[in-house]
């Protein structure tokens, strides 16, 4: 906005900036120190720890459910374009209620980091993981190959099995996860709702069939959806930007 837009006097009005340096410290941010507290690059990385903050689960440090939409969004507008596969997984925490009534909100929340670092030690850097509700996660896998996709849902289900959370001294907690995927269709512009949709299904496969297992869709038997159809030659929602 030009000078000339502003209100009268407004560039003379102080900054309120207290609210905003109190989230970040109620989020376990800080400024750097050697920054000068009102100097234009302190306002800087003021600005970029809160744009980053608002992106972020302020629990486990993963995207959030926002981000994570921007993101599968994106993706979707990539392979409908360049035709690569990709995969998108749902994460669910088995019996996460009980490890609440038994153990209380505090192991809850050690559980949640927990798996929320076993699925970072098994992706990419380039892949996005997301907590995306209460002990649920969920993982976008660009240019990931069917065979790819499922060691990489394998490995995840087996790290976080092998990895006990110590809720208080001596309490230890055994912790799984049940996973569901769904390659998108390529070369066709899908929806979030309808992929999300195919990896849910997947997902709840995986419950039913005695949790702690991933279960993927198969490519090779994968339909396109009428909607899908329809919007096959779609306008992409990201075309207009450079």
């Amino acid at each position: 906005m030009t000078e000339r837009h502003l209100a009268p006097n407004a560039q003379q009005q102080p900054l309120r900036l207290g609210q905003a340096l109190q989230l970040l410290e109620q989020a376990g941010l800080r400024l750097p120190p050697e920054l000068k507290v009102g100097s234009q690059a302190w306002l800087q990385a003021l600005i970029d720890s809160l744009c980053d903050m608002s992106s972020r689960d302020a629990l486990t440090g993963l995207a959030n459910r926002r981000q994570f939409e921007l993101a599968l969004a994106r993706e979707i507008d990539r392979v409908a374009r360049i035709g690569e596969p990709a995969l998108v997984l749902m994460a669910d925490i088995d019996h996460f209620k009980q490890v609440n009534d038994t153990h209380g909100h505090p192991a809850g929340d050690l559980v949640l980091k927990s798996v929320a670092q076993c699925i970072l030690d098994c992706v990419r850097p380039m892949d996005t993981v997301a907590r995306i509700g209460g002990e649920e996660f969920a993982v976008i896998l660009p240019n990931c190959p069917p065979a790819f996709g499922h060691t990489v849902a394998e490995r995840i289900r087996s790290k976080v099995a092998r990895r006990p959370v110590t809720a208080a001294s001596g309490v230890d907690v055994q912790v799984t996860i049940s996973l569901g995927g769904a390659f998108a269709p390529q070369w066709v512009r899908s929806s979030a709702p309808l992929w999300i949709e195919r990896a849910d299904q997947q997902l709840y496969r995986a419950k039913a069939e005695g949790r702690n297992r991933a279960c993927l869709e198969q490519p090779a038997v994968m339909q396109v959806s009428a909607e899908e159809k329809g919007l096959l030659f779609g306008t992409s929602q990201f075309q207009d930007i450079e």
